[in-house]
């Protein structure tokens, strides 16, 4: 939980005019007067001389006290006046929130009772001189004031009583002035902002002092008969309020007052009787029937609020008045009020329908919980009796509550929380009323209606979130033992939840009500049966919620049970801390090493979880027995913390940081467990398990620094010296460990480490440095000291990383290291950094100009950057005159100097550049790319604090010549970004050409575009002429064509340059984007600068208006997609600025560019500038940054005057025929459509989302393709906008859906147009006629409506009802397209409730026909199939339960059973009558009673005997796969699926036998899937269990004769799957027809298909997996396969390889460890052993996770002789596994006798096979050296080759490296020296050389690089010391072998 500080308010001095000031104080200084008053006087008058607050505020309450001291009335009263007005006059002129106000409040209110009406008398007085003359600027500060008089005020309070109708008048005619004013505000959202909170607290203040003046303004009314001024006013008031509440520019929160204000004015008017509730209902009516018991004055004001014309929300904010207004507590004061009561619900149901902002539908849910809260009051009341009619409306089951329900269940699922929070609250109300209506049922069982409601709650899909609220209310009030009782399985599904991020936050609060709740239920019942059996009933709990937790903790996949931990074991643990040994005991029963199902996390990461959260609770208790009470083995949790799953590694790493207290010190165990963990996690590829591997340890970090200051201030304080010893020896320790973790973090940032290490490593660095401290100084842990200065600079190269958090922890990390070990102040240094930067701010990589930023930012505080800057700037002779440096100047000084210099020398850098490319673009883009530079400049301002400055003057002119520069740069290369296809103008890069070539067409490529894209196609010209004047042209075709794919060399100053086109496309969008980004910063960071204005600022209205326009321009007029997406980011800033800023002309702005587009869109015509491509280009964009400016919280008056404008265009129209017109409808589609999408908009956009969709729908009926196609993608913009964005990879789940009701009831306005659409597109789908007539909204319509579902919970009262679609739905299914048949059938689900389906079914059947004739019409016949088969299925899934008796489906199948007999030759509609048979007869569970479905599949099955499966006679035609494919899959039911429940055995096999001989490969493929799954399921089951009695002996034939015979690539890799999984439990005979094949013949024929296959995939890791399990199985008699097999393997281990063959490689390698990699025997030699070790290595250090995850489960599979103490058989991550796996490997060589080979062998891993031609190297190296400028892969800035990003080859060289020396060592102490061998002797020479010859190149290769080449040649630097370190260490392993 967070805890805001609370801000103290601001205490401001007494501020009083001269003349005021003076003439208070003479007066206050007037002889003569008692004592106590002349005390009072003087007090004051010091106070008022004072001018600090806080000493005023102690002098007024010592005046205070002096005035209650005052005992009698004095003689002079004059002084005491004068003491008085000083008070009352100071109190009137403070602003609001001073705590002097509420002080001299407070002084007042203490003045004895005889003075007390001389005090009101002086208030008085001066409030009325306030009151009579104000000007409109006073205006809130005297509402202010009055409001103040009456918080709490007493005296205050009589005073505003006394002045009553001057108070109301003032308030009448401040309230008038406001809405005279908002009229003239248009535009100007500040002021209107301003002006709202005003209206709003003058209508508070005005309710207000009616409250409290109740009777005042009563007995005023009725004491005079006659007119009196304060009915005027009062009447006057009610004008005001009634046009606050009519005019919909009002914000609600000032509607919403004034409503309340109208409902209290009545009530102060006519009292609290019966006459007030009968105004009140006629308001709400809107009829002036019940006004007659009103006065006059207030009847003639009330009728004009009953005008029909009135705004919606009036009845709206009128409800909520007469809630919050009128007491509803206790008894009904008549029956009109229990006519208003139940009125005022309905009025408010009735506007749910028709209302469309959410923020409206927000105020209606809380009105009606409101309300619901108001019932509750009155029938709790307990002075008579409910009336009876009132009851029954409140109960539950009356129509009320049923319509009430339903509002719940349309508005649980809205997108607003407090809509959501709100309809919960209203349920929880209505089971309250229910309850009270109903007092005399006490079981909930026994309540019918609860019964009923608690069922369809639970019948619902659990992904409507609403209903888990709902539930919680049920448990709230009838306990768990009710729900539990209704569905006994509610844990276990609840548990089955917590894997989807969405829901888990809602089942864990459910799960957390109905645990508590079932605890207390059992705990109450046990005792009040028996004290004792305490034991049995917390069994109970335990069997109930804990056991499922332990279950599916243990056997779920990981991702599943992530939020089980978060959210729910927390709160388990938190309500029964008990548990958790029962916990422990359950899983420390399983054994440890036990893991659950692949991907789960196991016995052991499931007591780590339990553990966690345990002692993150502080559940368990810390001891000094040993770790956490000894609960834990230390050996557990180390397995743990090296455990293969990431969130088991987590959950271990969490126990040992996590604890309740913070000060908890850290014991040695869990320090050296850190030690333990840190090495192998710190390279993790997820980003979410850096995430909690950071978070986690500054837990910990956090909790040793604060332990050690305890100990320190134990230490302190302690006598004992042994105690003391022990803490300072605790601290040692602390020491000794924080030193050994930063530097182990800082020895792994070497070049070539891991992105994700050094990303991890820099992380904690930087956690050390802000919880500890790098300085050298002697602090409790300085740990400067440590850091290195090759340290330092490793972390300074850091900076040079391609990933961009790299560079910004590495910049960071460098602030905090000590000053003297990064180096920088040294001047040569200072300079080589700076001209590094320099260098990278002109580099063609775009990521190098944020490394020279970072640079620049690490110099800037340094004080002699200056003469740095001054030595470079002469170097390249540039005119650099930098500011003087002034003496002493403070650290914010030197920062801005040195920020002036660095900018003044970039922008006279990027003058000179932007002057060389204005010559020439293709040489700026090659060595002088301008992007860089305006990046640095940019990223250089953002620290600097703009309202601080001192050199103002040279920041105005740097600010001006900045502007200038950007609008140059743009000027250079927008004629790129702005054609009308940037990449396909400028030649591409392959043929060699000369630069005039290229030169000529960037001339030519000035944008001339218009709008005639829609109508005029653009043709190249033919024409090639060579005549240099003719710019004008568009390019020609064969000038293109010439240039195609040319990378230009241009000859310049004598240096040489390659410029590709992708060079110079990239050099002008990122150029276009730096321009947008440093305009965007100057005018959102800069202040403002006004001419009448003292105030320093730096950018002037004309700078920022002329920025506007700038954008303007780059956004309606560029082409390419990144230049205006990245204008429009700095178009943004620069909104924002405008609505912020104090002028008016520039608030102004956005509506004035608004309408000017608008304009221009309307009236769009050939001529216009504006971009009109497909997508309207960047115009989208303009406007959505304009109307996202807007304040959220204003009347949004720009967005909705701009939706109503475009949607009028989107809407096609009569009299737009032509082509030309439609530009404006296009833009219009394509601007609403990034309107929808646009997040920051809201809810606000939701209004319009109904007319949006109208014009998509309507744009598809247009005859221009651009409007259809711009109709298209607003129209997937809408369905994401309604229904939310993709969840799941299913698009018809539940999940991406909606209820009817709820769509129709968010947007009602669909409900009569889409009706009137689908009438009208299903009157064209008949087609007796044969042809094929498609309306072109049908499919759109099909799709909206196939995205409904219906909700059990619907009633039928609903005006929006569902059922008028269906007739229409039905009718589309007889479509002549077989798409629009599918989608009504899917269309269709959605309106029948599943009550309905059987009836519906029936009804569909009964159309078909009964036997064939020759007016059969297969389409009808088809969409009335596939519509049954659709609602069968959502039946399946919806309903669990079978289909009512006599439902007359299974009669109206058996009677066309015709349909899927040969009788019918429409292959299409036999196969959707077989799917029906399938969906109700082949599953296990069927819908249908046991002897229908019986007798169902004995027709099918004489159906398939006779069908063209058996005798195989195909009739080819349309479908005929098809059909045949469903016939399949009735055979695969009845002879693989569920054999036992089709009948007899005989037709079965035959059946199998038929498919897999089968001549359609689909046929085949079909069968063999289906014989591979239900082998998998019989592999999952328990081995005894395990048969398949199913596959007799002659089906096994086929499958082997299959296996060598099958051609099709697909159906042999299944096959051989097939094969795979039974040759590990049956014994298999091949034949290949002629004769048995041999074991080896089979090895050798599978071996060659493997070879031959790695064309595909699938079929090459199926034939290699049955080989390998083979080989595994045959062991010694495949020897002669052997060889073969081991190569074929180490090739598919190869980083290139796809990761599926990847994968299959690990399984094999894991599954043959025993017998052939670890063998004593090597069965397949030393040579192919060895190489499949490093194959394994090799996947070990593969960049796909997946395949690093299954190769670490060798260790599991080694013998137990070779298991190491270090290394237990669990799995374990791949680092640990890389480095256990050499270590075994060096173990082998012993066993082996292989001791020197073996030492060869590594020795050429570690020298590195890949770099075998080393005068590449050097004359690699030279060339760099020669223009490091141009390296090969900058020819293509982007396209890298694949990058393995987790592979570290420095860290696999040092673990070689140490394993052999350890194996040399080891092999030299336990033998005898012997003399090698001739031909080791040899090889060791070889090697030697090998070694020697790649140490020199490489070193004379970095020897030659340039300055810093950590800079500028990273990746070479890095591959060139790799290679030096290999040779080095490879020379000296092979001395030791010499």
């Amino acid at each position: 939980m967070v805890v805001k500080k609370r801000k103290s308010p601001k205490v401001e001095a007494v501020v009083l005019d001269e003349e005021k000031l003076h003439k208070l104080i003479a007066s206050l200084s007037v002889g003569g007067g008692e004592d106590g008053v002349r005390e009072v006087a003087q007090t004051l008058q010091s106070c008022l001389e004072l001018t600090e607050p806080v000493q005023q505020i102690q002098l007024v309450i010592k005046a205070g006290s002096q005035l209650e001291a005052l005992s009698e009335e004095p003689s002079d009263g004059a002084l005491l006046e004068s003491c008085l007005h000083t008070l009352t006059l100071v109190y009137t002129c403070l602003q609001a929130k001073n705590p002097l106000r509420r002080t001299i409040a407070s002084a007042l209110g203490s003045v004895p009772a005889w003075l007390q009406e001389q005090t009101v008398h002086s208030l008085s007085a001066c409030l009325s001189d306030c009151l009579s003359n104000p000007t409109s600027e006073q205006y809130p500060h005297i509402t202010d004031t009055i409001t103040a008089c009456l918080d709490g005020f007493t005296l205050g309070e009589r005073c505003i009583n006394k002045l009553l109708p001057e108070v109301m008048q003032f308030l009448h005619k401040g309230l008038s002035e406001y809405l005279h004013q908002n009229s003239g505000l248009a535009g100007r959202h500040i002021a209107q902002a301003q002006l709202m909170y005003c209206c709003l607290a003058t209508v508070k203040a005005s309710m207000l002092v009616m409250q409290r003046s109740q009777e005042t303004i009563g007995s005023s009314l009725q004491a005079q008969h006659t007119h009196t001024k304060l009915e005027d006013t009062l009447s006057s008031l009610l004008g005001c309020y009634t046009h606050i509440l009519t005019d919909e520019d009002f914000i609600q929160s000032v509607q919403s007052t004034a409503g309340m204000a109208i409902v209290l004015l009545i009530r102060s008017a006519m009292g609290g009787g019966d006459e007030v509730a009968s105004v009140v209902c006629s308001l709400l009516r809107g009829s002036a029937q019940g006004l007659d018991s009103a006065p006059r004055w207030l009847q003639q004001r009330c009728e004009g609020l009953c005008s029909s014309a009135r705004p919606a929300g009036v009845s709206l904010y009128l409800c909520h008045g007469a809630l919050a207004m009128l007491s509803w507590k206790g008894a009904l004061p008549g029956p009109q009020w229990e006519q208003l009561l139940l009125l005022v619900p309905n009025t408010l149901l009735d506007l749910d329908v028709s209302i469309k902002e959410s923020s409206t539908a927000m105020v209606v849910s809380r009105v009606l919980t409101l309300w619901s809260s108001a019932a509750l009051d009155c029938l709790q009341g307990e002075r008579q009796v409910c009336p009876p009619h009132l009851q029954q409306s409140l109960s539950g089951g009356s129509e009320l509550q049923q319509r009430l329900l339903e509002h719940i269940y349309s508005h649980w699922e809205h997108p607003l929380d407090g809509v959501r929070h709100q309809t919960r609250a209203l349920f929880r109300n209505l089971l309250l009323l229910h309850q009270h209506t109903c007092s005399s049922i006490f079981d909930p069982a026994e309540d019918s209606y609860i019964t009923e409601l608690t069922l369809s709650l639970l019948g619902l899909e659990w992904h409507m979130r609403g209903k888990y609220g709902s539930l919680s209310c049920l448990v709230e009030l009838y306990g768990a033992r009710h729900l539990l009782d209704v569905q006994p399985q509610l844990p276990v599904s609840l548990l089955g939840l917590m894997g989807d991020q969405n829901l888990a936050p809602y089942a864990s609060d459910l799960l957390e009500r109905l645990f508590v709740s079932h605890k207390a239920q059992l705990g109450s019942e046990a005792g009040a049966v028996d004290t004792t059996g305490s034991e049995a009933w917390m069994e109970v709990w335990h069997k109930t919620w804990v056991t499922p937790l332990l279950l599916v903790l243990c056997r779920a996949k990981l991702d599943q049970t992530t939020y089980i931990l978060d959210y729910f074991l927390p709160k388990l643990l938190r309500c029964s801390p008990s548990s958790l040994t029962h916990m422990v005991q359950a899983l420390q029963d399983t054994p440890p090493c036990s893991t659950g199902p692949s991907g789960s996390r196991g016995a052991l990461g499931a007591l780590m979880t339990c553990l966690r959260a345990a002692r993150a609770q502080g559940v368990v208790p810390s001891s000094k027995e040993g770790l956490w009470g000894g609960l834990v083995p230390l050996s557990l949790l180390q397995q743990a913390l090296v455990h293969k799953h990431d969130q088991v590694r987590m959950d271990a790493l969490g126990l040992v940081c996590e604890t309740l207290r913070s000060t908890e010190a850290l014991t040695p165990q869990e320090m050296d467990l850190i030690r333990c963990f840190l090495p192998h996690n710190l390279n993790s590829q997820a980003p979410g398990v850096r995430q909690q591997t950071v978070s986690l340890l500054k837990k910990l970090l956090c909790r040793l620094k604060d332990s050690a200051l305890l100990l320190q201030k134990r230490m302190s304080q302690e006598r004992d010296p042994d105690k003391r010893a022990a803490d300072q020896h605790t601290l040692h320790q602390y020491e000794e460990f924080l030193r050994w973790l930063c530097v182990s973090l800082l020895e792994v940032l070497l070049p070539g480490a891991s992105f994700s290490k050094c990303l991890m490593a820099l992380q904690l660095l930087c956690l050390l440095g802000e919880l500890f401290t790098f300085s050298s100084d002697s602090g409790v842990f300085a740990l400067g000291e440590v850091v290195t200065s090759a340290h330092a600079q490793n972390v300074l190269y850091s900076v040079a990383s391609n990933f961009l958090e790299v560079k910004q922890l590495a910049s960071t990390l460098l602030r905090q290291l000590p000053p003297s070990a990064v180096g920088l102040q040294v001047p040569e240094r200072m300079r080589s950094v700076l001209q590094a930067a320099l260098d990278l701010s002109t580099s063609t990589k775009p990521f190098d100009s944020v490394s020279a930023a970072h640079l620049l930012h690490l110099l800037l505080p340094q004080p002699h950057l200056t003469e740095a800057l001054l030595h470079c700037a002469q170097e390249q002779g540039l005119p650099f005159h930098p500011p003087s440096p002034l003496p002493n100047a403070s650290e914010a000084v030197i920062l801005e100097l040195n920020t002036l210099a660095v900018v003044q020398l970039l922008l006279c850098c990027l003058q000179s550049e932007v002057s060389r490319a204005e010559a020439s673009l293709l040489q700026a883009a090659a060595s002088y790319p301008l992007y860089g530079r305006a990046h640095c400049i940019t990223a250089v301002l953002q620290p600097l604090n703009f309202e601080t400055l001192i050199q103002t003057e040279q920041w105005r002119c740097v600010v001006s010549e900045l502007i200038a520069v950007c609008y140059r740069m743009s000027d250079v290369v927008s004629p790129v970004v702005q054609s009308s296809s940037p990449e396909g103008l400028i030649p591409m890069d392959t043929d060699s050409e000369t630069s005039a070539g290229l030169q000529r067409i960037l001339q030519e490529i000035q944008p001339r575009d218009s709008n005639d894209f829609f109508t005029s196609a653009r043709e190249l010209d033919t024409h090639t002429g060579d005549d240099q004047t003719q710019t004008t042209h568009t390019p020609s075709l064969s000038t293109v064509s010439d240039f195609v794919h040319s990378p230009i060399n241009l000859s310049a100053c004598g240096e040489g340059y390659r410029v590709t086109a992708q060079m110079v496309l990239v050099c002008c969008w990122r150029s276009m984007k730096e321009v947008a980004m440093l305009l965007g910063q100057l005018c959102q960071s800069l202040p403002l600068h006004c001419a009448d204005d003292t105030h320093a600022g730096l950018i002037t209205e004309e700078q920022v208006e002329g920025v506007g326009l700038y954008f303007r321009r780059q956004l309606l007029q560029s082409r390419h997609r990144g230049a205006f997406e990245l204008a429009y980011v700095g178009f943004v800033r620069l909104t924002e600025m405008l609505c912020r800023s104090g002028s008016p002309a520039l608030q102004q702005l956005p509506a004035r560019w608004l309408s000017e587009v608008l304009e221009e869109v309307r009236s769009s015509d050939p001529s216009s500038k504006l971009c009109a491509t497909r997508r309207s280009a960047g115009i989208p964009f303009y406007i959505q940054a304009l109307l996202s400016s807007e304040p959220k919280l204003s009347s949004c008056s720009l967005l909705k005057l701009t939706m109503r404008e475009l949607i009028a265009l989107a809407m096609p129209s009569t009299n737009r025929t032509t082509d030309s017109s439609t530009v404006p409808q296009v833009h219009a589609l394509n601007i609403l459509r990034a309107l929808y999408r646009d997040t920051r908009l809201g809810e606000n956009i939701i209004p319009f989302v109904s007319d949006g969709m109208q014009a998509a729908v309507l744009g598809f009926t247009s005859p221009v393709w651009a409007v259809r196609n711009s109709s298209t993608l607003l129209f997937s913009t809408l369905i994401t906008r309604i229904f939310g964005v993709k969840k799941g990879k299913d698009e018809h789940s539940k999940k991406n859906r909606m209820t009817g009701r709820e769509f129709f009831t968010r947007f009602p306005a669909l409900y009569p147009f889409l009706l009137t659409q689908l009438e009208a597109a299903a009157g064209t789908v008949e087609s007796d006629s044969g042809q094929v007539k498609l309306h072109p909204s049908l499919f759109l319509l099909l799709l909206v409506l196939s995205r409904l579902y219906p909700s059990p919970m619907d009633g039928s009262s609903s005006p929006l009802g569902l059922a008028p679609f269906m007739p229409f739905i039905i009718r589309c299914g007889r479509s002549a397209v077989y798409r629009t048949r599918e989608m009504a059938a899917r269309a269709l689900v959605p309106f029948v409730l599943v009550t309905q389906v059987p009836s519906t079914v029936h009804t569909l059947l009964q159309e078909l026909p009964a036997e064939p004739g020759p007016t059969t019409q297969h389409n009808h016949i088809h969409g009335t199939l596939l519509q049954v088969v659709f609602l069968l299925r959502s039946y399946q899934t919806d309903s669990h339960r079978p289909l009512p008796a006599g439902n007359g489906i299974t009669r109206g199948l058996h009677q066309r059973m015709w349909l899927a007999s040969r009788q019918n030759g429409c292959a299409v509609t036999r196969a959707a009558f077989l799917d029906v048979l399938v969906c109700l007869g082949g599953t296990k569970i069927s819908i249908l009673n046991d002897s229908e479905v019986s007798d169902l599949r004995q027709d099918a099955l004489s159906v398939i005997m006779a069908s063209d499966l058996v005798p195989s006679s195909v009739p080819l035609g349309p479908g005929s796969t098809q059909c045949l494919l469903c016939l399949a899959r009735v055979a695969l039911s009845a002879s693989v699926e569920i054999p036992e429940l089709w009948g007899g055995p005989q037709p079965k096999s035959q059946l199998l036998q038929c498919l897999l001989k089968a001549p359609q490969y689909e046929v085949r493929e079909l069968a063999l899937e289906g014989v591979l799954r239900r082998l998998q399921e019989e592999e999952d089951e328990d081995e005894e269990e395990r048969g398949h009695q199913w596959l007799d002996q002659t089906t096994l034939s086929s499958l082997t004769s299959l296996a060598l015979h099958e051609t099709h690539p697909q159906c042999l890799a299944k096959v051989l799957s097939v094969l795979c999984v039974l040759s590990t439990t049956t014994e298999l005979s091949w034949s290949d027809g002629v004769k048995m094949l041999s074991q080896e013949e089979l090895l050798l024929h599978l071996l060659a298909l493997a070879q031959n296959s790695t064309h595909s995939v699938e079929l090459h890791c199926a034939a290699l997996t049955l080989v390998s399990r083979l080989v595994v199985q045959l062991g010694a008699s495949a020897v002669a396969c052997l060889g073969q097999w081991g190569a074929l393997v180490c090739s598919c281990c190869s980083e290139e390889q796809p990761v599926e063959v990847k994968l299959m490689a690990a399984k094999v390698l894991v599954n043959c460890t025993a017998t052939v990699l670890t063998s004593s025997h090597l069965p397949l030699g030393l040579t192919t052993t060895v190489s499949l070790w490093r194959s394994l290595f090799t996947l070990l250090q593969d960049e796909d996770e997946d395949v690093r995850d299954s190769t670490c489960d060798f260790i599991c599979n080694l013998p137990a002789s070779l298991l190491s103490t270090d290394v237990t058989g669990a799995s374990v991550c791949p680092p640990v596994a890389l480095d256990a796996g050499v270590g075994l490997l060096c173990r082998l060589f012993e066993l082996w006798g292989q001791v020197p080979a073996g030492a060869l062998t590594l020795t050429e891993w570690l020298l590195g096979d890949e770099e075998a031609n080393y005068e590449a190297v050097a004359e690699e190296a030279s060339s760099l050296v020669r223009s490091h400028r141009v390296t090969d892969d900058e020819d293509f800035l982007f396209e890298k080759g694949g990058l393995n990003l987790w592979a570290e080859p420095v860290q696999w060289v040092n673990l070689l490296h140490r394993h052999v020396h350890s194996l040399l060592l080891g092999f030299r102490q336990s033998q005898a020296p012997e003399v090698p061998g001739q031909d080791q002797v040899h090889q060791i020479q070889t090697l030697s050389t090998q070694a020697q010859a790649q140490a020199l190149s490489s070193q004379n290769a970095l020897d030659s690089l340039p300055a810093l080449p950590q800079f500028c040649l990273t990746m070479e630097h890095a591959r060139l010391l790799l290679r030096l370190q290999r040779a080095t260490l490879a020379l000296e392993v092979l001395d030791r072998l010499r």
